[in-house]
């Protein structure tokens, strides 16, 4: 390498050392000036609900404490009052209108704002900054009551109204159990990993046709969710085992595991699922 590629290689990387400081300055100063330009669309909407987020952020606080945008501080104090005070009396009303569209519903609702859940299996939060509604981890762009409302609905009746025997249920998991452990050798008792188990269960459930030709609209899918909702309805439904005296034991743990709902109605990390013989 000759003399003037070394200075300019040298004298390249020496601004660059004097740039990064500055440039990060910038970048600072260019997220606060965004900052407070989306804090102006809030207060021209009235978005009382992004706006209460807003100054109630780290960013909000970084921008009182700037020498060059501490003016913002009481202003950013006034609007903060204005946001929070609104999105109260936004969450009461909203929560008195869910409660009295579930009863109008005939749906069981329990309401621990921004949280709530309906019957076993049916969870939710209300994201009311995002406008959405999270429900069993799907996400609803929306906090209207009434669609959230039309929502449970629809997973209740995928989880809950469609035909639903215990004793078949139970049944076919104990199938699914046996045929796992005769195809490893292993004893009645064994404890299979849960995940196995389920994938296994899974595939015992698809028609014959699905085998011959392995098109996803053949595909009979059965959701964590649906799993777990029909354990739960097998504990409540209080048979105690299966047709021919095996009873059904989950074990806890953390990993590789799936949620489930035990027999008290928790939904637990499992690891393991095992058949017993029942005690006489």
């Amino acid at each position: 390498m000759t003399n003037n590629e070394t200075f300019l290689q040298d004298s390249q990387e020496s601004l660059k050392q004097i740039l990064q400081p500055y440039q990060k300055q910038l970048n600072q100063k260019q997220r606060m000036a965004d900052f407070v330009k989306q804090c102006i669309r809030c207060v021209e909407r009235d978005d009382f609900l992004q706006l209460d987020e807003l100054l109630k952020s780290k960013m909000a606080d970084n921008i009182k404490d700037d020498e060059e945008l501490n003016a913002c501080k009481d202003l950013f104090d006034l609007l903060g009052e204005y946001a929070t005070e609104k999105v109260e009396r936004y969450r009461i009303q909203f929560v008195e209108d869910l409660t009295g569209l579930a009863k109008d519903a005939d749906l069981t609702m329990d309401i621990d704002f921004p949280r709530f859940a309906s019957l076993k299996g049916i969870d939710g939060e209300i994201g009311f900054s995002k406008r959405t509604t999270t429900i069993n981890k799907k996400v609803l762009k929306s906090i209207d009551p009434r669609r959230i409302i039309t929502a449970v609905l629809r997973v209740k009746h995928q989880l809950y109204d469609r035909p639903y025997d215990p004793q078949a249920f139970i049944d076919s998991l104990y199938q699914t159990y046996s045929a796992i452990i005769q195809k490893e050798k292993w004893t009645l008792g064994f404890t299979v990993p849960v995940q196995r188990f389920y994938l296994e269960y899974v595939i015992s459930l698809q028609s014959k046709v699905f085998f011959q030709n392995m098109d996803k609209p053949k595909f009979k899918g059965y959701s964590l969710d649906q799993f777990s909702v029909n354990l739960w309805r097998y504990f409540q439904a209080g048979i105690g085992g299966t047709s021919d005296g095996h009873v059904l034991q989950l074990r806890p743990g953390r990993n590789n595991s799936l949620w489930l709902i035990d027999s008290s109605g928790e939904r637990r990390q499992i690891t393991g699922i095992s058949f017993q013989e029942k005690e006489k």
